[in-house]
């Protein structure tokens, strides 16, 4: 099929975007060669029966994300938004892409370190110490305590974009409890079920194993190296948005799925409530913030954590994972100095560049920004998921006029980042390929080993010319 008969067929216009099928002039990128054939040949009623086969397991199996909007009395809960045409990523890409994560990580890693022990980087001039001990995420109680086998970041989510050129940029780094994990593993599964035809024709690299990989992490974790710890995932519970991926993550890992109130901390040890009795825990997997891991160390009104619990962590007794005050790191002016950490701790250049990023207290950046936030992306420091974001180009006046007073009131909570034109992918709609942006959560799951969950989760802005991307913001997702 000729080019101009392709986009007379899908009208599809990615305009000075990169996209991840057609390449600039049209044609079809090698490795979506098969899967546009599959498609193309497709009929409308066709498409629409598996669409519809797709959402019908879906709500039978209760895969969903709760919305919360300010225009909403209550929360919404609702299946995912889920693409059916795969995101491809050639092997060749990959191979750059998962060397990158490994070394940031790594890099994550050794600055929790860090901070918590001897602040070299600080001392040594490439950070400055008020960046850290400011942060909202910097947890004074962990300041020289050993964490099992010296591993802070056990699962780590890292966003990575792509420019109009195709290169790689990570846009963000997520350590305290990234989610995703559910719709990663859940649509592959879906999707080799309705779509068999699509595995039979490609080679795909499998992530099954990284459930093991997940739960070996964990394992690898236990005080004393047990070698068949007791494990249990923290969640706040059923009213929680990411509440469908705890249950599925402790099904298919085989480890207790608990709440606070089932937990008892007696002799700085935790344990768990089952129907044999108390059983100690050795590693907690948590799903809640720092705040309301325990009310007697941190948040005294919490009624989601397990009063003593870090008493029982200081002792030894308990593995957590990710550790408390990992997300010091996820904080976004942070985030600007990652690759100054890979020089400091790896003595390496960074293999994924960040966005290039604005520290608006400093002056000279502030200036910059306040001119020209009109073609710029805000961002508060300590806020992700979408929320907390000014994006310029599609700002009106008034938003921008109160970031302005927002970011002259208080520069230091705020950082700014060039726009960034994400590449696009297609998707279904009204029985027509059309280009969405996208980004990609590459999930790195640590432990005595590293490993990158191969092609990690794609999510996508499913409205046209957005550049939201994020579940609770509305965004999709693909299988990648």
């Amino acid at each position: 099929m000729s080019t101009a008969k392709r986009k007379q067929l899908f009208s599809y216009d990615s305009q000075s975007f990169y996209d991840e099928m057609f390449d600039s002039i049209g044609g079809i990128r090698d490795h979506y060669q098969s899967i546009y054939a599959q498609f193309a040949k497709m009929s409308p009623s066709n498409q629409a029966a598996r669409q519809q086969a797709l959402q019908q397991r879906m709500i039978e199996e209760g895969i969903t994300f709760t919305l919360y909007r300010p225009d909403q009395s209550e929360p919404l809960e609702r299946t995912i938004p889920f693409d059916y045409i795969p995101r491809v990523i050639a092997a060749t890409e990959w191979d750059k892409v998962d060397r990158g994560l490994r070394q940031r990580v790594q890099a994550l890693n050794a600055f929790i370190h860090d901070i918590y022990h001897n602040q070299h980087i600080v001392k040594d001039g490439v950070m400055p110490r008020r960046l850290i001990v400011s942060n909202t995420y910097y947890r004074p109680e962990m300041v020289s305590l050993e964490v099992p086998g010296g591993v802070y970041i056990t699962a780590s989510g890292i966003d990575l974009i792509r420019d109009e050129q195709g290169d790689y940029y990570v846009l963000e780094d997520n350590l305290r409890s990234p989610s995703g994990f559910s719709y990663l593993f859940k649509g592959r599964a879906l999707m080799r079920e309705l779509f068999h035809d699509l595995y039979l024709k490609n080679s795909v690299v499998d992530i099954e194993r990284s459930l093991n990989a997940f739960l070996s992490s964990l394992r690898s974790l236990a005080p004393s190296g047990k070698r068949d710890p007791v494990i249990a995932l923290l969640s706040p519970g059923a009213y929680n948005s990411a509440y469908f991926e705890h249950t599925f993550l402790a099904q298919q890992m085989g480890i207790y799925l608990v709440e606070g109130r089932d937990l008892v901390y007696k002799d700085h040890k935790i344990y768990v409530r089952s129907l044999d009795g108390l059983r100690q825990v050795d590693v907690i997997y948590r799903r809640i913030d720092d705040d309301f891991l325990d009310p007697l160390a941190f948040n005294p009104s919490s009624l989601l954590g397990v009063p003593g619990l870090m008493n029982a962590y200081r002792a030894g007794n308990v593995a957590i994972a990710n550790a408390p005050g990992t997300g010091v790191a996820d904080d976004k002016a942070i985030y600007a100095y990652v690759p100054d950490m890979i020089r400091y701790y790896l003595h390496e250049e960074p293999i994924l560049n960040n966005v290039p990023t604005y520290i608006l207290e400093r002056e000279q950046d502030r200036e910059y920004v306040l001119d020209h936030l009109r073609e710029l992306v805000v961002k508060e420091t300590s806020l992700s998921g979408g929320y907390g974001m000014l994006i310029g180009p599609a700002a009106t006046e008034q938003e921008i006029a109160q970031f302005r007073k927002a970011i002259q009131a208080n520069p230091s909570r705020y950082v700014a980042q060039k726009t960034m034109k994400l590449s696009t992918a297609p998707i279904m709609s009204n029985g027509a390929m059309a280009p969405r942006h996208i980004d990609l959560r590459g999930f790195v799951l640590k432990g005595t080993e590293t490993h990158v969950i191969p092609g990690g989760l794609t999510r996508v802005a499913l409205v046209e010319g957005s550049l939201v991307v994020n579940s609770s913001q509305g965004g999709g997702v693909k299988d990648t």
